[in-house]
C-alpha cells in the first residue's frame, strides 16, 4: 500500500475540532500536511479544509442517512479517497443515480467510523471543525516553513487551496512566486468591513476616497484577445448571461484588463431599481426585459501589467483612463455620503488611497459606511413556526464568523419574513439539513442573510456575547459564500454604535 492513511487526517480533524486557538489548529494541521505523499499535497489540503477538488460529486444529505458498517482497521488511503471522490464526480446519465450509490457504499464500507463521520462531512459540506481555508493556508506555510504572507498572495492569484499547498510544499517560496494573475482566472474580490460613520471608517482607513456603494451584483471582468469572461463573486462564471455587459466592456480601449465593478438595474432617472430586481435578472438564462449597467471601481490589470499591488489611487487613475465616468462609481470626498443616499443607493465605501488590492480580505483598506445597520450573516440553524407559521420554517439562528474560522451565534429573529420567503427558506434549508434536535433544524453553514437591526448589545445568552437589538431580514444573498459574510470582530465594532 502506497500513500498516507487517510485516517490520519481523520484524526486530525478531529483534534482540531477540540481546539480552541488558531495557533494550535494550525501546527496540528501543519503537522498532517507534512506527512502527506507528494502526490496527496493536494487532495488533502483540500480534505482538512473540507473542501474535496472535486467541487460536485452528485451526493445528497438522503443518500448519507443509512451508511454500511464501518471497517475494522483502517486501510485507505488520501490517494484512494482522492480517485472515489473523482470517479462519483464523472457519473451522469442514465444509470448514474445507482452506479453513484453503489461507489459511494463501496467507498464507506471500506472505511472505519472516524472515517465514515469525516467523508460524511466531507460530502454534504459539514465538516465543522473550524479550519476553513484561511487557516489551512497557515497551516501550509508553517508546514513548508514559507512566509504566510507568500501563501495567502498565491491563494488570492490562484483560488485554489490544493494547488498553493502542492506548490509550497514541493517547491517552497520560489514555487509560490510563480503563480500570477492571469486574464481569464478570476481572482477573490477585495472586500470591505464596516463602520458607522465616515469619519470612523476614515479612523480605520487613513486618507481617503470615498465612493457610492451600490446594491447590485458583484462582477469581475475580464477582457484578452481570447474574448470577454465575467465572473462573479463565488468565481462563477456567467458571461453568457450578461450580453449588454459584454457590448459595454467590448467598446473600452485597451487588449487585456482586468475589471472590478458591480452591475445593477437602473430606472431611467438613475435610480436604482430594488436589489430583487438586478438578482433575478442577473440569475435569468433566458428571455428577459431588464437590463443592467456595469459600474466598475477597480482595475487590477491593464495591458500586461498587474495593478494589483499599485495604490488605491494609483488604480483609480488607470480606471478613469479607461472607462468613461458614465460606468464609473462617483468617486470623492465625504459629501459622496448624501449623494448616494439622494440617488437612492446603500451609502457609501470610504477607500484607503495607499492600500494595494487585497483579494479575498476584509481589512481596514475599504470600510463600508450604510446609515441602517445590516449585517451579512449565516444561518446556523432555523426553528419550525406554530401558529400562522406553523409548518413552516420559520425562526432564523443566525451567525458571524468567528476568530477561528467558525461561526458564533448572535441571536434569532423571523421579523421581515413573507410568506413567500418562508416558504422559499423552508425548501432551501431543508435541503441543507445536517441534523435535527428537537424543532430545531440545523443546517450546513452555507446560506447568507442581510439582517437588518438597531444596535449591538451585551448578551450572555449567545457565545459572542453580544446580541442584535430588533434584528430583521432584508434578503438573501446567495451570491454571496459564507466566507464573506460578517465577522463577529465587525459586529463588536458597532456595539454601542
Amino acid at each position: 500500500m502506497s500513500g498516507v492513511l487517510f485516517a490520519e487526517l481523520a484524526a486530525a480533524t478531529e483534534d482540531v475540532r477540540s481546539l480552541s486557538g488558531r495557533k494550535d489548529k494550525v501546527a496540528r494541521l501543519a503537522s498532517a500536511l507534512r506527512g502527506l505523499d507528494v502526490s496527496e499535497r493536494a487532495a488533502g489540503a483540500g480534505y482538512v479544509a473540507g473542501a474535496p477538488r472535486q467541487r460536485v460529486l452528485g451526493v445528497g444529505w438522503a443518500s448519507l442517512k443509512e451508511l454500511p458498517p464501518p471497517a475494522s482497521s483502517p486501510s485507505l488511503t488520501v490517494s484512494d479517497v482522492d480517485v472515489a471522490f473523482a470517479a462519483l464526480a464523472e457519473l451522469s446519465g442514465a444509470g448514474s443515480q445507482g452506479a453513484r450509490r453503489a461507489a459511494l457504499a463501496s467507498l464507506l464500507a471500506r472505511a472505519t467510523e472516524s472515517e465514515q463521520a469525516f467523508l460524511r462531512a466531507l460530502i454534504i459540506g459539514d465538516l465543522r471543525q473550524g479550519a476553513l481555508a484561511a487557516v489551512v493556508g497557515d497551516a501550509v506555510a508553517r508546514a513548508a516553513e514559507v512566509p504566510v504572507a507568500a501563501v495567502r498572495r498565491a491563494l488570492m492569484l490562484r483560488g485554489d487551496l490544493g494547488a498553493v499547498a502542492e506548490a509550497a510544499l514541493s517547491g517552497g517560496e520560489e514555487a509560490l512566486a510563480r503563480f500570477r494573475l492571469e486574464v481569464g482566472r478570476p481572482i477573490a474580490p477585495m472586500l470591505a468591513s464596516t463602520a458607522p460613520d465616515v469619519e470612523a471608517a476614515v479612523a480605520k482607513t487613513g486618507p481617503a476616497a470615498v465612493e457610492w456603494k451600490l446594491d447590485g451584483a458583484r462582477i469581475q471582468v475580464h477582457r484578452s484577445p481570447a474574448g470577454i469572461a465575467i465572473f462573479t463573486r463565488t468565481l462563477d462564471e456567467v458571461t453568457g448571461r450578461l450580453p449588454e455587459i459584454v457590448s459595454a466592456v467590448s467598446a473600452l480601449p485597451g487588449a487585456s484588463f482586468v475589471l472590478d465593478g458591480e452591475a445593477i438595474a437602473l430606472r431611467e432617472d438613475g435610480r436604482p431599481y430594488p436589489f430583487q430586481v438586478t438578482g433575478s435578472r442577473f440569475a435569468s438564462r433566458g428571455e428577459h426585459s431588464v437590463v443592467l449597467t456595469p459600474m466598475f471601481f477597480d482595475l487590477l490589470h491593464l495591458d500586461g501589467e498587474d495593478l494589483l499591488d499599485r495604490t488605491g489611487s494609483e488604480r483609480a487613475a488607470a480606471l478613469s483612463a479607461l472607462v468613461p465616468p458614465e460606468w464609473r462609481v462617483p468617486r470623492g470626498g465625504p459629501e459622496k455620503l448624501e449623494e448616494a443616499l439622494a440617488a437612492g443607493h446603500e451609502g457609501v465605501v470610504v477607500k484607503a488611497l495607499d492600500a494595494p488590492y487585497e483579494a479575498g480580505r476584509r481589512g481596514s483598506a475599504w470600510v463600508k459606511v450604510k446609515p441602517v445597520h445590516t449585517l451579512d450573516l449565516v444561518v446556523l440553524g432555523v426553528e419550525w413556526g406554530s401558529g400562522r407559521r406553523r409548518g413552516w420554517l420559520s425562526n432564523l439562528h443566525l451567525g458571524a464568523r468567528g476568530p477561528d474560522g467558525g461561526f458564533v451565534m448572535l441571536g434569532k429573529t423571523f421579523k421581515g419574513l413573507t410568506d413567500a420567503m418562508l416558504q422559499w427558506q423552508t425548501e432551501k434549508l431543508l435541503s441543507l439539513e445536517s441534523r435535527r434536535a428537537g424543532h430545531v433544524v440545523y443546517v450546513r453553514p452555507e446560506l447568507v442573510v442581510e439582517i437588518a437591526f438597531d444596535g449591538v448589545q451585551t448578551s450572555p445568552r449567545y457565545p459572542g456575547g453580544v446580541a442584535l437589538r430588533f434584528a430583521r431580514v432584508v434578503r438573501y444573498r446567495e451570491d454571496k459564500p459564507a466566507s464573506e459574510a460578517d465577522t463577529l470582530e465587525s459586529v463588536l465594532a458597532l456595539r454601542g454604535a
